[in-house]
């Protein structure tokens, strides 16, 4: 059973890795046939591409080293360093639609022709090799892999509309829809990537996930029989997927061993529906004062 799991997740990583290789080495014919073409669109689209080989490469690092076990120095293990990833990311991608943006708007007012045919050229290739990555990584269990696999079709659908602008570009003389195009993918990115870093901040301060309701849960578990009431109730996450959870739950002086197991054992299963890798559940009697307060 151990090797079946070990098996999944190299070939989990496998994938990510020659996905990660074939969209590194795109973005950086893309850089220069951008340059080559004059194309503020396909500039535009490397940097798309460059912020997905950033997260390509950082899954295909983290995949491995967020399943190491806990240290010494890391008790929670190290599954935050997705987070600390997604952050660089998101800075990286912010950084470089902003120069883009700067690039393109000027261009409005004044249009250069970029190099039509060459944008064609390139527009196909990237449709092929982002749709190789993204059947490399289709079918994935893996919640990285799956994001990741959004991601290339993102890119796919990206360059389809660089192909379109590119094709009537070369038909007509419309030299502006460059720039358009380029403002539409880079303000497309913004918004994915700050939607993005408002989250990963977000859980960098320890906020409650999104998707947890943490007074429902209190409720219920104050509804639970010897349980008196519950304070210092924490919900918090390590990753965006895999949650913490702890409570102090005050029980009546005379509630017997066997109450307490059943307490805990029920508190469990309200909390079950979460994907919690570490719940702490402190019983604490009514007749002794909590360490805490």
């Amino acid at each position: 059973m151990s090797h079946h799991h070990h098996h999944h997740v190299d070939s989990t990583t496998g994938k990510i890795k020659t996905a990660f290789f074939l969209n590194f080495a795109f973005t950086i014919i893309e850089l220069i046939g951008g340059i080559l073409t004059n194309s503020m669109a396909i500039l535009s689209d490397a940097l798309h591409d460059l912020g997905d080989s950033l997260s390509l490469g950082l899954a295909w690092f983290l995949q491995k080293f967020s399943n190491k076990d806990h240290s010494p120095q890391f008790s929670f293990g190290y599954r935050r360093f997705s987070l600390l990833a997604a952050l660089i990311n998101s800075v990286v991608l912010i950084v470089g639609s902003v120069f883009i943006l700067t690039e393109a708007v000027p261009r409005l007012l004044n249009p250069e022709q970029p190099n039509a045919g060459g944008m064609i050229l390139l527009s196909l290739l990237g449709i092929v090799v982002n749709g190789a990555a993204v059947f490399k990584l289709r079918g994935g269990d893996s919640m990285n892999q799956k994001v990741m696999t959004w991601h290339m079709l993102e890119d796919v659908l990206g360059w389809l509309a660089v192909l379109i602008v590119s094709v009537i570009m070369f038909f007509t003389d419309l030299p502006i829809l460059d720039p358009i195009a380029s403002i539409g993918i880079t303000l497309f990115i913004l918004y994915n990537v700050i939607k993005n870093l408002v989250q990963t901040m977000r859980l960098f301060l320890e906020g409650v996930p999104n998707h947890i309701d943490l007074d429902d849960l209190i409720t219920k578990i104050n509804k639970i029989q010897h349980v008196n009431s519950t304070h210092h109730t924490h919900l918090w996450s390590m990753d965006g997927e895999n949650h913490a959870f702890s409570t102090h739950i005050v029980v009546p002086a005379a509630t017997t061993k066997q109450e307490v197991c059943n307490v805990k054992e029920q508190a469990k299963e309200i909390l079950g529906p979460i994907k919690l890798e570490h719940v702490t559940i402190e019983i604490e009697y009514e007749d002794e004062s909590c360490s805490l307060s």
